[in-house]
């Protein structure tokens, strides 16, 4: 009938929000090259301030005391040319994938740090899967049981394992778990003569998760407990309660995706902090992480393989806060990211 308005299909909906989160993955992508730039000159400078080098540690170790040897290494590594040089230089490296040589483990940089990536990246997926998973169920339960006893409990345990600090945390687990009573091993990715199975891995995950875990579960606990309060009081959700909807429906199909927008946006502006955590953790319990590899570079000067971890970790904090623009699309359709 002319005139009638019709509304658009679903089929229609769909192929626009898909139109749309690739316009916002283009812009993003676009965006990162300028602020990848700024990282890596700004890492770059604060390196070239920090005091000391590998050549000066080698000579004060006795590793190398020919002066000829010095200058030849100096001149091999480019320490010769200006600060602006080697910033051209580096900068040229990176756009060929070339992330400098680390002198202390004789290989390229990058299979250095892709040795140590795997450790890595399983100890952080698993801490934030364990702090979404708490974080999220704990902030619900405290918020439909509010100023009850399970919200007292709730608030106070998050209050503690948010203030206590990761590497205190971790030292009295190993205290507890592996010295006193023995459950849980100490350190390290497998004990020593192990064939390294997937049960003895998960085995000597348990705590280094725990203890850095815990911390970021505190965080999104009272995030969801706030966000569960404030969007149970917005008129879509009286107004399902007035259709006679149950209370757990209610709470799971109206409250909860939308009160999730705020944990999302919290946990990929946290990706970076996670990493940066991850390095103490992995140096409390001996986890062959890339962590314990930016601890030895940073005591050892061996400040390629610095410079490289934190390009890299730059790289995973912008495709999370890209991942999280996305995912923002899909938890709450009405969300137009122009």
């Amino acid at each position: 009938m002319a005139g009638e308005l019709v509304s658009p299909t679903p089929t229609l909906r769909g192929s626009a929000r898909r139109a749309a989160a690739l316009r916002l993955l283009r812009r993003r992508l676009i965006q990162a090259v300028p602020l990848m730039l700024g990282v890596v000159i700004i890492n770059f400078c604060l390196i070239q301030m920090a005091p000391g080098s590998f050549l000066e540690l080698m000579t004060a170790e006795n590793q190398v005391s020919d002066p000829a040897t010095v200058a030849l290494l100096r001149k091999t590594y480019g320490l010769e040319d200006p600060v602006w040089m080697q910033l051209l230089k580096y900068i040229w490296a990176l756009l060929h994938f070339d992330f400098g040589f680390s002198y202390r483990q004789n290989m390229p940089v990058i299979q250095a740090i892709w040795i140590h990536l795997p450790a890595t990246v399983l100890l952080m997926v698993s801490s934030i899967t364990l702090a979404i998973t708490i974080g999220v169920a704990a902030g619900v339960v405290a918020s439909m049981k509010v100023r009850t006893f399970w919200d007292s409990l709730v608030s106070v345990a998050a209050m503690f394992f948010y203030a206590a600090p990761s590497f205190w945390l971790g030292i009295m687990m190993i205290v507890l778990f592996s010295v006193k009573l023995g459950w849980l091993p100490v350190g390290g990715m497998m004990k020593i003569g192990g064939n390294g199975g997937v049960l003895e891995i998960l085995h000597h995950l348990i705590l280094p998760t725990l203890a850095l875990g815990l911390f970021y579960a505190a965080i999104y606990t009272r995030v969801m407990r706030s966000s569960m309060l404030e969007v149970a009081q917005l008129d879509f959700v009286r107004t399902a309660r007035a259709k006679g909807l149950s209370r757990n429906k209610v709470t799971i199909h109206h409250v909860l995706r939308n009160a999730l927008l705020p944990v999302v946006t919290i946990l990929g502006v946290q990706m970076g902090t996670v990493l940066a955590g991850s390095v103490v953790i992995e140096s409390v319990f001996s986890w062959p992480g890339v962590g314990s590899l930016l601890f030895d570079s940073v005591s050892s000067r061996n400040y390629p393989v610095v410079l490289g971890i934190m390009v890299l970790g730059s790289l995973v904090v912008i495709a999370a806060n890209i991942a999280v623009d996305l995912i923002y699309m899909w938890l709450d359709p009405r969300i137009e990211i122009r």
